[in-house]
């Protein structure tokens, strides 16, 4: 055996001491931090808002607001009420209007050269840095609706930011903050609140503009003496389906505009208007990506990513989750992130060759929080939710989450079922300004039939949908997961901060299973109708544990601005099955006739393998210019891997794996609103989840991607477009064993070309859509038994998606909305060699809602034309459901 690059035990020692001094550390830099505030009143305004019910349009500008509403109030009546507030807009007017002659009168702009947000117990900070000796920024602040506009004179960034900085979900109460350029000589700070207006109060600095951001509905008021009462006219922006940052792809804070690499972000709304069940549904709205059918009929979140299996090894929260025999409940999902195109080079070997999926849960808050929500359908489908959360201090800096679900359901398959309970709570304190930890904990028990589909052949495609092939009674499976998560932050200075990680995840349950005992076509005997069956159990545990380490900052050297990250990252990974068989009779598939029951069930296999891993990674990414950026990175895993035949105590051995994953990407921006880019990655996967059928080790895989691509906002960045167009190449495939489909056997190569096109935002005040097209070319490229040129299975050539909905905005009918979905998937390849194909199809999905403040009605109806479709899971085909319908009650109190 090779040495030994991993301690296997040792490192898992490591998070309490590390994280106990870091917080004793940050506790004590915290106290040092603290420092009395000077009043500048002089360089601040801060309007003071009175919320006024009203339904018409405002300006975007805080000069011309207020002469739109002295306007107004020309035409108002002679009350005593109005001749107040006309009083007020005319000192309102007076102080602005001294306010901008004085920016005018200085000489230049004011050059902002960094952007800053930093959560606080009050809500947020917001910092715009400007060179020292610099004239300093006064900020213009008038609400609209539930932004409030914070414009900004003779100022302009010193660094290039396309068509703006936006951050979604910076803290609790507030939607997203946007800093955008208007010309040459202004800029626009726009904060959305997600209930109300927030509040801003100018903190003094001698240098920067700081701003102190509440989640409330009136701003800060510093001349108690002198408040200023503006009618805010104007609706509220609804959620948009276009997100413009995620973390997946670089693990920073980078903008999605500015990565060269095609990442799509599925929000909690699509996840909610769409009622999104089972996570990999949401394959429907990301180009190149197809749902693979869950273990038995797993709820699974499963997929095909740009033609190649992900085989269920999803990320959670930036983990590893090992969700093939466990299912990820859908409740305490905030939005999934889709990595397009290999991610070694941040996230290891291991997983990710075609790509990644990252489901973000949603985080505790501090504002109350109580939703209940209860779905029923078809199949006797009921299930209710609870989504709670809020502070449990009286200063907030310790808040909570909890959701938790409920499933019970038939299914539109002879005899199956299923029953879920979820229970996730989180937690999280803020030590500090600069401090904080987050701990999560979930907890999933399923139980379900456990029922593999139909056989790849067209007799089986030729049986009724519902169809079962097994024995009611017989067939079942129940697993309980458990996963325990923590998340400590601390910022050592504006610039640079820390971030230590652990997770741990394990998973264990058993299976019954009634299913075909032949694997060669055409699966029947020689009458055509009898199918020949065994009978299987199994127990089946997996555990999973990392500890991940990071350090990023920002610097400059000369004129390129740095934004960088290391991490270290340790890993321990294991999997365990016991195999027993027995017989039971045949059925004939026309006309079965159940209740048959199992012999003696007899050990038939068992195995344990897993794995040891250490990463080291580093990345940086250089603003060149405003229009030209570089994103780099390398990372090195140490990879110890074992196998043991736990029943023959045969073909035991244990190997160890080095390589390195880099990647190379550049962005040229020639717009605020284009960005241009090409990458190059190389990506690195030990082979240690599978085996051959008699036991030997695989090569590891090794990918190699070229990529070029678009992306382009529209609409002032309520909506988005990314194109690419990608080669990828992979190296010693895993593919089913066509003789055995518990097993898998190593191919020469395989590759992928595609193009893909993704589609999201707000069209009109209302109007939102998401759309797709891919076109994907995945074959067999090298191979000495498999035919060159076969396409890869599961994986349609064509596929396009489209989902929209049209909210009312005002009259009697206001929070009356309509959904419309449709789905292309063209045919596809069962299995390698290509021996028989599952027909294209069309779907269409729609859905009526009904929104108030406190309340949702909805209705959503699933496969509307009753189209009958599969899905593939290796070896198996699986019907999928036909017309269902789900009504949806969600309270919120």
């Amino acid at each position: 055996m090779k040495q030994n690059y991993c301690c296997r035990l040792t490192w898992l020692k490591m998070p309490l001491l590390s994280i106990f001094l870091i917080l004793f550390f940050s506790l004590e830099t915290e106290a040092k931090e603290k420092s009395s505030s000077v009043n500048q009143s002089n360089q601040q305004l801060v309007i003071s808002l009175k919320e006024i019910n009203s339904r018409q349009t405002v300006s975007t500008s805080a000069i011309d607001l207020l002469a739109q509403q002295r306007s107004r109030g020309a035409a108002l009546k002679d009350t005593a009420s109005h001749r107040e507030l006309q009083v007020q807009r005319r000192e309102g007017e007076t102080l602005l209007q001294g306010q901008k002659d004085s920016i005018l009168v200085a000489q230049g702009v004011t050059r902002v050269t960094g952007v800053e947000l930093n959560q606080t117990n009050k809500g947020l900070e917001i910092i715009l840095k400007t060179v020292a000796g610099s004239q300093r920024l006064v900020p213009l602040i008038l609400p609209e609706g539930k932004n409030l506009v914070i414009d900004i004179l003779d100022a302009n960034f010193a660094f290039g930011i396309r068509n703006g900085v936006t951050k979604t979900n910076p803290v609790a109460g507030i939607k997203t903050v946007k800093l955008a350029k208007v010309d040459d000589r202004s800029i626009r700070l726009t904060i959305t609140g997600e209930k109300q207006t927030p509040s801003a109060e100018v903190v003094p600095s001698q240098q920067n503009l700081v701003l102190s951001i509440t989640p409330e509905k009136t701003t800060a008021q510093t001349q108690p003496d002198e408040e200023i009462e503006i009618i805010a006219t104007g609706e509220a922006e609804e959620d948009s389906y276009n997100v413009l940052d995620a973390t997946t792809a670089t693990k920073t804070d980078i903008p999605i505009q500015d990565t060269p690499t095609s990442i799509q972000v599925i929000p909690k709304e699509v996840i909610e208007d769409r009622r999104v069940l089972r996570l990999n549904e949401l394959a429907d709205n990301v180009s190149g990506v197809t749902p693979q059918s869950g273990y038995g009929g797993l709820a699974s979140q499963g997929y095909y990513l740009r033609g190649f299996a992900l085989d269920f090894e999803s990320y959670r929260n930036g983990f590893k989750d090992f969700g093939f025999i466990s299912p990820r409940d859908v409740a305490n999902v905030e939005r999934v992130e889709f990595l397009k195109g290999p991610a070694s080079v941040l996230y290891g070997g291991g997983f990710g060759f075609s790509g990644l999926v990252n489901t973000v849960t949603k985080k505790p808050v501090t504002e109350p929080l109580y939703n209940l929500d209860f779905t029923i359908g078809n199949n006797n489908f009921y299930r209710p939710t609870l989504d709670f959360g809020g502070a449990l201090t009286e200063d907030k800096s310790l808040a909570y989450r909890l959701n938790v679900a409920y499933e019970n359901a038939d299914s539109f398959r002879d005899f199956n079922e299923n029953e879920s309970i979820f229970v996730a709570p989180a937690l999280t304190w803020q030590i500090g300004d600069r401090t904080k930890i987050t701990a999560e904990f979930e907890y999933q028990n399923y139980n379900y039939v456990f029922d593999r589909g139909l056989l790849p052949s067209q007799t089986f495609l030729d049986l009724p949908i519902s169809r079962f092939l097994g024995e009611p009674g017989v067939n079942d499976a129940e697993f309980d997961s458990f996963s325990g998560t923590y998340d400590f932050e601390h910022k050592f200075s504006d610039n640079w901060k820390f971030r230590q990680g652990f997770n741990a995840v394990s998973i264990s349950g058993d299976e019954v299973s009634v299913v075909t005992s032949n694997f060669d076509p055409p699966f029947v005997e020689e009458d055509g109708r009898t199918l020949s069956r065994g009978a299987s159990r199994s127990d089946e545990s997996s555990e999973n544990y990392a500890l991940q380490n990071e350090v990023s900052g920002k610097f400059k050297t000369g004129e390129i601005d740095h934004n960088v990250l290391f991490g270290v990252e340790l890993a321990k990974y294991r999997f365990a099955y016991d195999f027993f068989d027995a017989s039971i009779d045949s059925i004939d598939i026309f006309d079965p006739v159940y209740g048959a029951e199992p012999g003696a069930f007899v050990a038939s296999s068992a195995e344990e393998y897993g794995s040891d891993n250490i990463g080291v990674y580093l990345q940086d990414f250089a603003e060149i210019s405003s229009q030209f950026k570089v994103l780099a990175g390398v990372r090195l895993d140490w990879s110890d891997s074992f196998y043991k035949d736990t029943l023959t105590d045969s073909f035991n051995f244990e190997q160890s794996d080095f390589a390195a994953s880099p990647r190379l990407g550049v962005v040229y921006q020639p717009t605020d609103s284009t960005s241009l880019y090409a990458s190059w990655t190389n990506s690195f996967n030990p082979e240690i989840f599978s085996r051959s059928a008699t036991g030997e080790a695989f090569e590891p895989t090794k990918g190699r991607q070229f990529e070029i691509g678009v992306k382009q906002e529209f609409l002032d960045g309520k909506a988005s477009g990314t194109l690419a167009l990608y080669d990828l190449t992979k190296k010693n495939v895993l593919t089913p064993d066509p003789e055995d489909p518990d097993f898998s056997i190593q191919t020469g190569e395989q590759k992928s070309r595609g193009v893909e096109l993704d589609l999201a935002g707000e069209i009109l005040p209302g109007w939102k859509v998401i759309a797709t097209y891919a076109y994907t070319d995945a074959f067999v490229s090298e191979d000495e038994d498999l035919p060159e040129g076969d396409r890869l299975q599961g994986i349609a050539e064509n596929s396009a998606s489209f989902w929209t909905t049209y909210e009312l905005q005002a009259g009697n009918l206001e929070g009356l909305g309509f959904g419309l979905g449709l789905y292309f998937v063209g045919d596809r390849e069962i299995q390698i060699p290509n021996t028989i194909q599952l027909d294209s199809y069309v779907r269409a999905d729609a859905a009526i809602f009904y929104r108030r403040d406190k309340y949702e009605l909805a209705l959503n109806f699933k496969n509307i034309t009753d189209t009958e479709y599969y899905g593939t899971q290796g070896f198996f085909i699986t019907p999928e459901a036909p017309f269902t319908v789900l009504g949806n009650v969600s309270v919120k109190f």
